[in-house]
């Protein structure tokens, strides 16, 4: 039996099903692709990007808790998260954006549209 994802420190059982959409079901899968590539990946399944649960993923692969990441380590993960974003924007659908920014601003879809 393989462990979940939600076993990595700083990851709870919502992240099993995050993980799973973006194909990524143990936690050995997890380990294996490292944060960059699990984390390009689901941005990539429609995750919303997230600095905290970026760094928190970062610092329970290592085994440290989440809020241990700070300074300059902080800095250089937000300066890879930031680069991570912007590719998976720039990889993004441009039907994809505007439904994004239509969320953003609150307007609602119109079903049957």
């Amino acid at each position: 039996m393989t462990d979940p994802v939600s076993s990595i420190r700083n990851l709870g059982p919502a992240s099993d099903a995050s993980f799973a959409r973006a194909g990524i079901h143990s936690a050995d899968e997890l380990r294996e692709l490292g944060a960059d590539e699990a984390y390009r990946r689901l941005l990539a399944a429609g995750s919303r990007p997230h600095f905290i649960g970026y760094y928190a993923m970062v610092m329970g692969l290592q085994g440290r808790p989440w809020n241990d990441c700070k300074g300059k380590e902080k800095s250089e993960l937000r300066a890879r998260f930031d680069a991570l974003k912007a590719e998976a924007s720039a990889n993004t659908p441009s039907e994809d954006k505007m439904e994004a920014i239509l969320d953003e601003i609150g307007i609602p879809r119109q079903s049957g549209v």
